[in-house]
């Protein structure tokens, strides 16, 4: 067991003096994971979680899985009688109400045109209602976790979903944020002192239940400033990372946007998390791993930061190339060898191969 991928993680993140470097490619398109045990003419089945672990161990690197956190909390149901071809409609039931969300089939998540059930005023009351009633999910939220474990076993780490207080566990579109903070502050910030009440709870079981790391995240300065993160973000992260502390428990930052000035200025070295990630370089980012790991303090883990684009884009030989300088440019710092962000759809097995094999053979 003290030898299994999870230990392995785990040691190193606690003490990488004493530890083998991690290597850990952030959250690998399924797509990309059956492509590459097609390429070894190793079996291929449905479960994402089973063909990481098959590969992982093929390779020898250390596979993170991340589980569902808000979509827990905001337990929506698909409402048959009221969805058609273009919408799905889904509702919750609250003591205010029934809440209900109209989403475009045809549109990303993110697209500033999706209807995120958190529109009005009004709606944050709905939203502070299922923040308040998530005690009545325990038993599946429960039961949720302890499967997650199950299947992972010991092949792996497995890290919370980003609860987001500021993204409101994302039922707000990223503009609908800054309306409402501008023009009902203190109702916004009643929301996310639910959903952080909330998370709370949801935190407590998955620890009892196994998940290794709490989490947060948040923008970059691509869509904040140093101030409103100051102000929105950072006592959140503070406070999920002192309670999961006083747990005995570590705390994962995930921001893959523009962070260099966090960095630069020390806010980063205040956020309380064990493991940072990813460093984004440009274009996703805006840092520049050697000179960033020099101003974040020595026992914070960092982890990233292989450009997405040349992973699936580039040849074998870039990508070798560009693994070996991230290596170089962190020798001697606690950093898992790791990608800028999730491994995107359609990056080749050859590609896959080249940044695994080299992470592993040049940091051992």
């Amino acid at each position: 067991m003290w030898n299994s991928a999870r230990q392995r993680f785990l040691s190193f993140v606690r003490d990488f003096k004493n530890s083998r470097p991690v290597v850990s490619p952030f959250l690998p398109n399924p797509g990309v994971i059956k492509a590459t045990l097609q390429h070894f003419n190793m079996p291929v089945t449905e479960d994402d979680i089973k063909n990481e672990i098959l590969l992982a161990r093929h390779l020898d690197y250390e596979p993170m899985f991340m589980a569902e956190m808000t979509n827990l909390i905001f337990n929506w149901q698909r409402d048959e009688s009221r969805s058609d071809n273009e919408f799905e409609v889904s509702v919750i039931r609250t003591p205010k109400g029934e809440w209900v969300r109209r989403f475009p089939k045809k549109e990303i998540q993110w697209n500033d045109d999706v209807q995120c059930p958190v529109q009005t005023e009004q709606d944050h009351d709905f939203f502070v209602a299922v923040c308040e009633q998530v005690g009545e999910l325990e038993t599946e939220i429960r039961q949720y976790y302890r499967n997650f474990r199950q299947r992972v076993g010991e092949d792996g780490v497995i890290v919370l979903g980003h609860p987001h207080p500021s993204w409101l566990g994302y039922q707000i579109s990223p503009s609908m944020i800054f309306y409402h903070w501008n023009d009902f502050k203190n109702t916004f910030i009643r929301s996310m002192d639910a959903l952080f009440e909330a998370s709370l709870f949801v935190m407590n079981i998955a620890l009892e239940e196994g998940i290794d790391f709490m989490s947060d995240s948040s923008y970059g300065l691509e869509m904040t400033s140093p101030k409103l993160f100051a102000e929105m973000d950072l006592p959140y992260i503070q406070k999920f990372a002192e309670w999961t502390h006083e747990r005995n428990g570590l705390f994962w930052y995930h921001n893959c946007g523009y962070t260099r000035t966090l960095i630069m200025d020390g806010t980063f070295n205040t956020l309380g998390a064990d493991v940072i990630e990813t460093i984004a370089p440009p274009p996703e980012g805006d840092n520049d791993l050697a000179e960033s790991r020099r101003f974040i303090d020595h026992q914070i883990c960092t982890k990233g930061n292989l450009n997405l684009h040349v992973l699936r884009d580039g040849t074998p030989e870039q990508i070798a190339k560009k693994t070996r300088e991230i290596i170089e440019s962190v020798r001697g710092w606690k950093h898992i060898i790791s990608t800028a962000d999730g491994v995107l759809p359609g990056t080749p097995p050859e590609n896959y191969l080249a940044f695994v094999k080299t992470a592993r053979n040049a940091s051992d």
